[in-house]
């Protein structure tokens, strides 16, 4: 080459510097058409410098997912809050009476107790217009049959009518309690004040063996467990001591007695001595409407056998009150009859239980 076609050389190669500088720059404003495009971003003043776009270029931009409407939910919705539930309503126990004022319970072992070693509180309850309740346990059979039941029961009715002065019908209802023991209830018919009911078990005998006629069953070997259960005299349901027990305290819930009086209970001090069925029916009472917290201050014991050992408590009008009670009831005793006053206060023991009566509270018992 002579120096004269150097010049031609040097602009060819300047030439060609241009050339490779312009195809760079091609090649670079490509390259980031490509990267806008795949990640969406423009660079900054593309726009000016002339590349043309078919989206509006924005400085940043968030890729999205794009998706299908979503199905209906088939999500159970939330329930609607529960309204307030009714109230549960219980029916009252069969053996509920309603009394406007006062109510004495009593609970005995045999018909005639109430008599003897209750009164004159009965009589006087009665005479203050309270409510009387009263339930012998057993029949007082002495193992001679229900007709001789029967006719203790008319005594009783009799003395009662003696008690609240008036004489009329009574209305008889047999009821059985939801516990389980079944009872014939008595009512003056002009007067729901009082109430006399009758379960008829048997009379467990002063020897406390029975009688041959009831297969010498006894409420205290029902309560001592020697006899699962024990029927009443009147062909009744039979019942546990279970039963039994839950009756009593149904009772007492249903009446809500201010007062209650029964026989003292097994473990007293007053009870060597008394008949087993006062005993025994004392200590069901006591563990029963012992459940019924509003009657336990007003129960009380009434000591039986055992005050002829005692001072007397009784005499003048109210002692001839209580022994004409009790001389009308024994009309319809073949047992135990009186004609008047002096022969009833004569009869060997009777009279002097009917001189005397003795309520015991809890304190009182001198339980062993």
């Amino acid at each position: 080459m002579t120096r004269a076609d150097r010049p031609t050389f040097r602009a060819a190669r300047v030439g060609a510097g241009v050339l490779v500088a312009v195809l760079a720059v091609v090649l670079l404003v490509g390259a980031s058409i490509v990267v806008s495009s795949a990640f969406g971003v423009w660079p900054i003043g593309a726009a000016a410098s002339g590349v043309a776009s078919s989206a509006t270029p924005t400085a940043t931009a968030v890729p999205t997912t794009s998706s299908s409407p979503l199905p209906p939910s088939t999500a159970t919705p939330p329930a609607a809050p529960p309204s307030a539930a009714p109230p549960v309503v219980v029916p009252p126990s069969p053996g509920a009476q309603p009394c406007e004022t006062e109510t004495l319970l009593t609970i005995w072992a045999h018909p005639d107790d109430d008599l003897i070693f209750g009164n004159p509180t009965i009589s006087d309850a009665i005479a203050a217009e309270q409510c009387v309740r009263t339930l012998f346990l057993t029949g007082g059979d002495a193992g001679k049959g229900l007709g001789y039941t029967h006719s203790r029961e008319t005594g009783i009715l009799h003395a009662y009518d003696h008690m609240r002065g008036a004489d009329g019908p009574w209305d008889s209802t047999v009821v059985t309690l939801d516990a389980g023991l079944r009872v014939e209830r008595f009512s003056p018919h002009d007067d729901a004040r009082l109430s006399v009911m009758f379960a008829r078990l048997p009379d467990g005998n002063i020897t406390d063996g029975g009688f041959d006629s009831t297969g010498h069953a006894t409420l205290s070997r029902l309560l001592d467990g020697t006899i699962g259960v024990l029927a009443p005299t009147d062909e009744g349901p039979a019942v546990d001591r279970a039963q039994v027990s839950a009756s009593l305290t149904e009772l007492a819930a249903a009446l809500r007695p201010t007062r209650t009086l029964t026989h003292v209970p097994r473990g007293s001090a007053y009870a060597p001595g008394d008949h087993p069925d006062h005993s025994t029916v004392g200590t069901l009472v006591r563990d029963a409407v012992g459940h019924v917290a509003e009657a336990v201050p007003g129960i009380r014991y009434a000591v039986g056998y055992p005050s002829a050992d005692l001072p007397r408590t009784l005499d003048g009008p109210v002692l001839d009150a209580k022994v004409e009670t009790y001389r009308i009831y024994a009309q319809q005793d073949e047992v135990i009859r009186c004609a008047d006053r002096d022969s009833c206060l004569k009869t060997r023991r009777f009279g002097d239980w009917l001189r005397r009566s003795y309520l015991l509270s809890e304190a009182d018992l001198r339980l062993n």
